[in-house]
């Protein structure tokens, strides 16, 4: 087993009015349908969707069910299965702190994706491995917020310690400098399998037949974009849920799931049409 001197991180929010904000193109870019190919394993932890409670499935991976699942497994080793867009920066930050802490080793698969605060708690592994087309994303903590230019101000201070914080944490994993790491999440970076391989963000390319693809999950990532691009629109929060609810009320009445015939018929097309309007928008 190798241990390596990760750093240690700090843990809770730090204000009660920070909230975390998603990557939009994290969530463009994410396949849902990634998955470990052997996932009954009994000492393996999926990790599949966005990090932190997920408001709008009731899902999400929190730092609570990985406390539960590494406290069922007991002492030993453990294979962590990751594949998502990130999402709650500090649940992220606890889950890489209860992955360090676990007495047994710990062994990270990147299977397709691995973006912000997925890539932090990734980096807790005693050995990372990606696939050869997976991706880490590292960038700077993401954040809603509101007020004048003196909450901005201490706003942008109030999240400096967590940025450097993950930005210790690439180093340490990577053996570079920290302010090396700092610039790789300022211009938000992209690090394919092999080049986290040679950049030494992960110790070893994925066997193909490790990984398959399921398109089950697709469209509850599809509702995620479209929710992320009413958000950054401009549309408030509950605007934007109470649409997306509308959407998904229309779906169900009209017919199943992924039906193209769903989306085209009567009022429903009007929620629809605001929705993509938005997207369209967005990737402008």
């Amino acid at each position: 087993m190798t241990i390596r001197a990760l750093p240690a991180v700090p843990m809770g929010r730090p204000r009660a009015d920070v909230r975390p904000y998603l990557s939009p193109l994290a969530l463009e870019r994410w396949d849902s349908g990634v998955h470990a190919a052997a996932d009954d394993d009994e000492r393996s932890i999926s990790i599949y969707d966005v990090i932190g409670f997920d408001y709008w499935t009731g899902e999400g991976v929190t730092a609570k069910r990985i406390a539960g699942a590494l406290r069922s497994m007991g002492k030993g080793p453990v294979t962590v299965n990751v594949n998502s867009p990130g999402g709650d920066f500090f649940e992220g930050l606890a889950i890489y702190n209860l992955l360090r802490e676990h007495q047994g080793e710990v062994t990270v698969k990147v299977l397709g994706l691995a973006a912000s605060a997925a890539s932090v708690l990734a980096m807790a592994g005693d050995t990372i491995q990606i696939g050869r087309a997976a991706f880490l994303m590292v960038h700077n903590t993401w954040t809603i917020g509101m007020g004048n230019r003196h909450d901005f101000r201490d706003l942008s201070e109030t999240l400096e310690p967590f940025d450097m914080a993950a930005a210790d944490i690439y180093a340490v994993r990577a053996g570079i400098d920290a302010k090396a790491a700092a610039k790789l999440m300022d211009a938000e970076t992209w690090i394919g399998g092999s080049a986290a391989v040679e950049q030494g963000f992960a110790d070893a390319l994925l066997e193909s037949d490790q990984v398959k693809s399921d398109g089950g999950r697709a469209s509850a990532s599809a509702v995620r974009r479209i929710e992320s691009a009413l958000r950054a629109s401009g549309m408030p929060k509950n605007e934007a849920l109470r649409l997306l609810s509308e959407f998904k009320t229309s779906l169900r009445a009209g017919g199943a799931s992924g039906d193209p015939g769903v989306t085209a018929q009567g009022d429903p097309g009007d929620v629809t049409g605001a929705a993509l309007s938005a997207l369209k928008n967005f990737s402008l």
